[in-house]
């Protein structure tokens, strides 16, 4: 079992694009179905394994090009460090004084080595500066418990 490490900043505005953050349905729509249906499906099948937009369930950033992948480990606490320092590194741009705490920082990476350790994945979100936003994500992988189906991360 290893951890692979995910970070995402940029405009809430693009965060909010849910359909390329969300798998496309296994079953396209009928040929012969609303063309814009059809040609969404199309785009979306095509773009969500290769934006890097942070998925909707996290075990999917396992189908995103490996360049996504800020790190890689196979000890939990060594992922969980990971974490405690780009939680420092962004916190200052935090949008909320209550999210900068160092106490609050502290048990949200406790909580995140534990659940690595379990074989569990953490993802956390912020909003930065307005409109920004942030997302880390630590995916166990080999199998991942939540989507074992899903493949590593590819090239």
């Amino acid at each position: 079992m290893h951890h692979h490490g995910y970070l995402w900043t940029g405009p809430k505005q693009r965060f909010d694009e849910e359909a390329l953050r969300r798998p496309p349905h296994p079953d396209p729509p009928p040929a012969d179905g609303k063309p814009e249906l059809v040609q969404r499906h199309r785009e979306v099948k095509a773009e969500f394994p290769v934006v890097d937009l942070p998925p909707l369930e996290t075990a999917y950033w396992l189908v995103k090009p490996r360049k996504l992948v800020r790190g890689t480990w196979r000890d939990p606490g060594a992922a969980a460090v990971w974490l405690a320092e780009r939680l420092a590194e962004h916190a200052p741009r935090f949008d909320s004084g209550a999210q900068r705490d160092t106490a609050h920082l502290a048990l949200l990476v406790g909580s995140a080595a534990e659940r690595l350790e379990q074989g569990g994945d953490v993802s956390l979100g912020f909003y930065l500066e307005r409109p920004s936003y942030l997302s880390l994500a630590l995916v166990t992988c080999s199998p991942n418990r939540a989507a074992p189906e899903l493949a590593r991360p590819v090239a």
